[in-house]
């Protein structure tokens, strides 16, 4: 019996949550006090990764940011929102393409970097949302 191809997915989604990032109101004591209490470990960009195995595909390893940023950083902007959450996802550009689509507040064009794809939206309570298809 002939073995047949697996179909590959392709369908603009979120594939999972891709970092955390929230406002702080001392950088240097919030570092100090998750890496006191909790041991998480800061690293050069002032953020940590956290990384795990695709249960479908155990040879793809995962990676979640987690970071503070200083309260009023304009990363956030134009959201006023005290957080923003990073999604991973799949075929970045259909997604930006269905999101215009459906009317969603698209905030910049696709920008492609070494470790990943990125773009920035909003929802319909005005949370920035980063969007980051790894390489």
């Amino acid at each position: 019996m002939e073995k047949t191809a697996s179909k590959v997915d392709n369908t603009p989604k979120v594939t999972g949550v891709g970092g955390i990032f929230f406002y702080s109101d001392n950088l240097e004591e919030t570092h100090k006090w998750y890496q006191e209490n909790l041991g998480i470990e800061m690293n050069d960009w002032g953020s940590s990764s956290f990384d795990s195995r695709d249960i479908n595909n155990p040879e793809q390893i995962n990676s979640l940011q987690w970071k503070p940023f200083k309260k009023g950083d304009e990363y956030f902007s134009p959201s006023k929102k005290e957080f923003m959450i990073n999604y991973q996802v799949q075929n970045i550009e259909g997604l930006v393409n269905k999101l215009k689509k459906n009317g969603v507040t698209i905030i910049d064009s696709i920008e492609t970097f070494d470790y990943g794809k990125f773009a920035h939206i909003l929802d319909k309570e005005g949370n920035k949302i980063e969007l980051w298809e790894p390489i």
